[in-house]
């Protein structure tokens, strides 16, 4: 009798999550900010002897958050610094692969994310918010695309819409960093966000 395929990986932490039907408990963050710094942005093609992962995207994105909205709450800065975070189990689709697979991975993504507001106890986020959130991240995309992807300012502003004046403090984050930094800094990042 053949086993069902196996839709669970372990974790460092020791914990099994199911990808499926991902269960809170088995979500630590220890966990995603350990994944989300070895997953490269762009696959990897990018400037820069470290890859751009998406633990420091994640940090970018709450950077820029904050400054077009500087009257941005801790809760609403965990919502921009968790805003990829089922990537640390999924990977980083590139936009390319994405067009060409259609939404299947987008369940996934949404269970886990799901699982993961159980978790930190987050509530869903409000529209004003949610906007908030593409926003700077396609600002931060479209940051990243000019600074260390290769793309001319003007491919940039095509696919990501036009960019933002930032502060130094926030294009500054755009300077790759080792993976050890970057999961230190992600965690730490949280933890001021969130302190338990």
């Amino acid at each position: 009798m053949n086993a069902p395929p196996r839709a669970w990986q372990r974790m460092l932490s020791g914990r099994r999550l199911d990808l499926l039907d991902p269960a809170p408990r088995d979500i630590e963050i220890a966990d995603i900010a350990h994944g989300l710094a070895r997953v490269a942005r762009w696959n990897g093609q990018t400037r820069g002897p470290h890859v751009f992962s998406v633990a420091q995207h994640s940090l970018l994105v709450e950077a820029v958050g904050r400054h077009l909205d500087p009257g941005c709450a801790d809760l609403e800065g965990l919502e921009l610094l968790l805003h990829d975070a089922p990537e640390y189990v999924v990977g980083d689709i590139i936009s390319p692969l994405k067009a060409a697979i259609g939404d299947a991975y987008r369940d996934v993504e949404m269970r886990l994310l799901g699982a993961m507001r159980r978790r930190f106890d987050l509530p869903a986020p409000s529209l004003p918010l949610a906007q908030l959130v593409k926003r700077a991240d396609r600002i931060a995309a479209h940051l990243e695309a000019v600074q260390l992807a290769g793309f001319s300012a003007d491919e940039a502003e095509l696919y990501f819409g036009q960019t933002e004046d930032l502060p130094d403090w926030v294009t500054a984050l755009t300077e790759p960093w080792p993976t050890a930094e970057a999961e230190a800094r992600f965690l730490a990042r949280f933890r001021a966000l969130r302190p338990d």
